[in-house]
């Protein structure tokens, strides 16, 4: 059964199985992203599960004329993770971490990722430097937009003004 069909079974039904069946698809490729913005694995794991949970309680206001389902849970499931490290208590346990987190931080694991995360990253590279950076901080990084000015040396207006119309331009490649 295709993605499309197990999510309109799952709006319809609240069907069980088709839901796990999306979990089963995702649930890797959400917690990268998570994992990706947060840097802490066990957390990533707990944030995953209320990014599931909400879509239990929000699949009613999936709607596929506005994108496709992977692009709905891949927004649901960075703003789970941005909201995250914008919350006291993470600021809190990550000024107490040891430094021994940053030891392997910079190795990259090999990771299942689906077709649809693939194409995206494929669809990303063939973008300018200068969009592939600011996505790069904005929705894989979880930089807000006055941290991504700071981090290129730019003004906040260009940020925004660039994060727009990169972000349109990948819509129109990914609605091609």
């Amino acid at each position: 059964m295709d993605v499309d069909n197990l999510v309109q079974k799952f709006q319809e039904e609240k069907d069980v199985l088709a839901y796990e069946k999306l979990y089963e698809m995702y649930n890797k490729s959400m917690l990268g992203v998570i994992n990706n913005i947060i840097r802490d694995e066990d957390l990533s794991k707990d944030i995953l599960q209320e990014v599931f949970l909400k879509v239990w309680d929000n699949i009613e206001s999936y709607t596929p004329k506005k994108g496709r389902f992977f692009t709905w849970l891949l927004n649901i499931s960075r703003n789970a993770a941005i909201d995250k490290t914008r919350s006291k208590d993470y600021r809190i346990h990550k000024q107490n971490q040891s430094l021994d987190i940053f030891v392997n931080i910079s190795e990259q694991e090999e990771k299942e990722v689906s077709d649809e995360e693939k194409s995206l990253f494929a669809k990303i590279q063939k973008m300018s430097e200068k969009c592939r950076k600011v996505i790069d901080l904005i929705f894989y990084k979880g930089y807000t937009q006055r941290e991504t000015s700071e981090e290129l040396d730019i003004p906040l207006g260009t940020v925004k003004t660039r994060s727009r119309s990169c972000l349109e331009n990948l819509r129109l490649s990914i609605n091609r």
